[in-house]
């Protein structure tokens, strides 16, 4: 199911800070910054921030001096019960509080009480191919519900699933047992797996990621974090159209 990232299919009036980074100059945050210092061109004039090209648009990118090539790091991540990924409220343990890896984030979201893989780096470049609903991505999990898998629970979860005004994408499910099942999705929309069990009446009791396109989870414990590198490393980013 996996679909490989097109960057040239990239839709315009496009910002120019999303631009920048699909053309892997920098990160966004890294293009804005080159943006106010005036290093950007657009036609020949300045950029400002929020400007939009087009495709046919002639963009420089001016550097001052040398430049440190950046050292992207990624590593795999599992996500313990009741740690948040993002936007932490009080009393909330976010991720970056327990990994001390510095300068890396987590790309996607798990919810708290869900666990398994995140994917950590400091390479803005992969936000928009791994996550923006344009790219379908694999993404397993492994799930367990409170009740037994009613009989017609694979085809209406492989169909898709009616939630509120909207219709899941088909998935893949494989059946581990009476209370058990692998699903693979390509989109993200929010606690999707949990609401989809529920349209079908089926409560969710734990919920596991474990692979993200070829990035799995294996036997990597609880809290603990391994670096992605070598072939592994090198499937993952040009799978994402990106040159490593």
């Amino acid at each position: 199911m996996n679909k490989q990232s097109r960057p040239e299919e990239a839709v315009y009036p496009m910002r120019i800070n999303k631009y920048l980074a699909l053309k892997q100059h920098s990160t966004r945050r890294g293009a804005d910054e080159l943006i106010k210092n005036g290093q950007v061109l657009i036609n020949g004039r300045p950029a400002v921030l929020g400007d939009k090209v087009e495709e046919s648009d002639k963009v420089e990118v001016r550097f001052k001096g040398k430049q440190k090539p950046i050292d992207y790091v990624y590593y795999a991540y599992n996500k313990p019960r009741g740690i948040v990924t993002h936007s932490s409220q009080y009393g909330d343990t976010e991720i970056k509080h327990v990994v001390n890896i510095p300068g890396v984030f987590p790309m996607g979201r798990l919810d708290k009480d869900s666990t398994g893989l995140i994917i950590l780096t400091n390479d803005g470049r992969i936000t928009e191919r791994l996550l923006s609903p344009e790219y379908e991505h694999d993404k397993e999990y492994l799930v367990t519900t409170k009740d037994k898998l009613r009989g017609n629970f694979k085809q209406k979860m492989e169909e898709g699933v009616q939630i509120e005004r909207e219709k899941t994408k088909p998935a893949e499910i494989e059946i581990i047992n009476d209370h058990t099942f692998k699903v693979i999705l390509t989109e993200g929309k929010k606690h999707q797996i949990r609401r989809m069990c529920s349209a079908l009446f089926q409560d969710v009791d734990d919920l596991k990621r474990i692979r993200i396109m070829n990035i799995e989870l294996g036997n990597l414990g609880s809290g603990k974090t391994r670096e992605i590198v070598g072939d592994e490393l090198k499937t993952f980013l040009k799978s994402l159209g990106i040159q490593s």
